[in-house]
């Protein structure tokens, strides 16, 4: 077989076939013209090819739904003529009622129901003298009618004294009739002609806005959903296709009347909120547990449907974005576009993004302790950050900063904070722990100062505080500071600050990833009166950033999408607007970027004296308390006693936490520095300070506290 080639022909099922039923092997030999196609298979390609095309589906789709909006139409049209005419309306709200098991509700239709019978029997026994009445009526107005004109002729008469005058109106009567006839005639054969097309356009129109037609003949805009408004009906259908069969069958039971359970549909943002009142046997879990079946029934992701729980009974609250509207960036931070932006610590709050109505959520930070979780790389020290940005900007508040991701990302406050410790390590750890410590001590003296005393704010901010939790590092005294033991020196600092330090202006925020028991204790994340949760992944960790009732009210953190909702956050807290009946909002937080957050740390710097950031945290040593209080003082001509003293009780509370007035005016007196009287109240001077530094140094003298 060197000089032939054994091939299968192009359509081997029509070749002739052999005993087994397999198509026989034809031989070709080389060059030769490969055996014609027959035209019945031609013919069916080219058929099959035509049938199959998209233009040929696109024209099928075509005329199947606009004969079926003609259809749907003539359907709507007679069942509105037939409801108008009946008592159905009533009957079937009548059963709606019950089905919902609003039986005040069902015995006030079954009232309007029954007097609708009344008056449809009164006005059908009224037919029954209509004839009469109707043939006396026509009598009497043709006899006024020609009384009337015969006057009217009279009257011309008498006035043109011409006796023909008297039948004028009466004939201008006849002629104008015949005119109408006339008309009537000329015009009622086009009429009958295109009657018939007009009242099946307006059925076409009545049947497309209805969009009377299969779901696959219906253009590929409204098939996949997109854009598609949320409907009374619309909602109706995708709670009874939800899979709850108590739910299916009170829908069912209420024919179209499903719509008796929703409230109205509110204009909610960038998108509409519904109130459903569900059916008795219907808890509000089982439509919480099927939030992505509710979201695909509704032509929407799951990110764009929540489920909350309002304080009626039996009630779901929903609220459906505008399809993609989630997607969509929300505008840059006030404090970015307001260079004239002040911040007040008591009054004011912060301007931290929006709600999913697209409203303005700000956040009150007086007094509270705030806790910010969630999965890594989802915007946490953003969102932490862009509150500290603003507080920066009242010149009362003071910080103490532990930055235990240690890449920069709190560089910029710098000259703001009193402390700020940045990097990884167990050694970092121990020295955030001791400035954690330091602020105990700082919240103890002002415990115990006189009653009366004001005590400006005081933020201990630990960003990423599991590092903290989780470190294995342990004292001389093996003393652990990690851990969630009695004995755990990080544990018990936060602890003793969650306890107390709210009274007296000293508030613990903390920042950490993914938490767990080991990670984030139980006691110290229920310590925080402001909790707010990125991305999560499982409900037992949203329970632990936000609490059991937040999550049971419907809070969902692990149902944001990891990476897209990056920025996103479910709030509990009493310091934002909530809307009433629920437990938390969702805030879509403003990015300040590094470059954003430098310009606003430098007009925080430009509204307060200057302040000398400490990078590690010295006790137990032995101190200089006249260059402790210059450096304090920083670039400020003078300073006020009583924040020279809480400036050095932060820089160190073992050797400054219990200072008074005296114990400074001890020290300045000493070297003729001593605190003056400056516009009613005692300040230090900054050249005197330094002037006597330098008298001291050139003296070699020094002293130790």
């Amino acid at each position: 077989m060197d000089s032939n080639v054994v091939r299968l022909t192009k359509d081997a099922t029509d070749a002739p076939q052999g005993p087994s039923g397999t198509p026989n092997l034809a031989v070709v030999a080389p060059g030769a013209e490969t055996p014609p196609v027959p035209l019945r298979v031609r013919s069916g390609r080219a058929v099959r090819a035509i049938v199959t095309h998209e233009h040929t589906r696109t024209a099928a789709r075509l005329t199947v739904r606009h004969g079926m909006y003609v259809v749907g139409g003539t359907r709507i049209v007679a069942k509105r003529t037939w409801e108008g005419r009946t008592a159905t309306r009533y009957e079937r709200m009548l059963r709606a009622a019950e089905a919902a098991g609003n039986y005040e509700v069902a015995a006030e239709w079954e009232e309007r129901g029954q007097r609708f019978r009344d008056a449809r029997h009164r006005r059908r026994m009224d037919l029954l003298h209509s004839p009469l009445d109707a043939a006396k009526g026509v009598a009497v107005s043709a006899g006024m009618g020609v009384g009337s004109l015969v006057a009217l002729g009279v009257v011309m008469a008498v006035a043109t004294k011409d006796v023909t005058q008297v039948i004028t109106p009466l004939m201008a009567t006849v002629e104008f009739i015949n005119l109408l006839i006339t008309v009537a005639t000329v015009v009622w054969g086009p009429a009958v002609t295109i009657g018939p097309f007009l009242a099946l356009l307006a059925l076409w129109g009545v049947g497309r806005h209805q969009q009377a037609a299969p779901n696959w003949a219906l253009p590929a805009a409204v098939r996949n959903g997109e854009g598609e408004p949320i409907t009374p009906s619309i909602v109706v259908k995708a709670l009874r296709d939800l899979g709850v069969p108590a739910l299916g069958r009170a829908i069912k039971e209420m024919g179209d009347a499903g719509a008796a359970m929703l409230g109205p549909i509110r204009i909610a943002g960038c998108g509409v909120e519904v109130d459903v009142t569900l059916p008795s046997g219907v808890s509000t879990n089982e439509v919480q547990n099927r939030r992505r079946k509710l979201a695909e029934n509704l032509s929407r992701h799951e990110h764009e449907v929540f489920i909350t729980i309002p304080q009626a009974a039996r009630t779901v609250r929903l609220w459906v974005a505008d399809s993609g509207a989630l997607d969509e960036p929300i505008g840059p931070s006030p404090l970015v576009t307001d260079e004239t932006m002040t911040a007040d610590y008591s009054k004011g709050r912060a301007p931290w993004g929006q709600d999913l109505r697209g409203d303005a959520a700000a956040l009150s930070l007086y007094q509270r302790h705030l806790l910010i979780t969630g999965l890594s790389n989802q915007g946490k020290t953003v969102a932490l950050r862009s509150l500290a940005l603003w507080l920066a900007l009242d010149k009362s508040v003071q910080f103490l900063m532990g930055d235990l991701k240690g890449v920069g990302d709190w560089a910029m406050f710098n000259g703001l904070a009193q402390t700020l410790i940045q990097g990884p390590t167990d050694d970092h750890v121990i020295q955030v722990t001791e400035m954690v410590e330091s602020a105990v001590d700082e919240m103890n003296r002002r415990i115990q100062a006189p009653q009366g005393a004001a005590f400006p704010p005081l933020i201990v901010l630990v960003d990423e505080a599991q590092v903290a939790f989780m470190c294995p590092a342990k004292d001389d005294e093996k003393r652990p500071y990690g851990g969630s033991k009695a004995n755990s020196r990080y544990f018990m600092a936060v602890r003793k600050i969650h306890n107390q330090g709210r009274a007296v202006n000293v508030l613990m925020w903390q920042g950490t990833q993914d938490p767990t028991n080991e990670n984030l204790p139980k006691l110290v994340r229920e310590g925080a009166h402001t909790r707010a949760s990125l991305a999560l992944g499982t409900e037992s960790q949203a329970r632990m950033a936000l609490g059991d009732k937040a999550v049971d009210g419907g809070a969902a953190p692990n149902l944001l999408r990891p990476g897209l909702d990056r920025g996103t956050l479910v709030v509990a807290s009493d310091g934002i607007a909530i809307p009433a009946g629920q437990a938390s909002i969702t805030v879509r937080t403003h990015y300040i970027d590094d470059d954003a957050a430098v310009a606003i740390t430098d007009r925080a710097k430009a509204l307060r004296d200057g302040v000398t950031t400490l990078t590690a945290v010295d006790r137990g040593e032995q101190r200089d308390p006249l260059a402790d209080i210059a450096s304090v003082i920083g670039t400020a001509d003078r300073v006020r006693t009583k924040d020279v003293l809480a400036r050095l009780a932060a820089l160190n509370a073992g050797a400054y936490g219990k200072w008074s007035f005296l114990d400074l005016k001890r020290v300045l007196g000493s070297v003729g520095a001593e605190p003056r009287k400056s516009d009613g109240v005692m300040v230090v001077d900054r050249d005197r300070v330094t002037r006597a530094l330098a008298n001291r140094d050139g003296d070699g003298s020094a002293s130790a506290a």
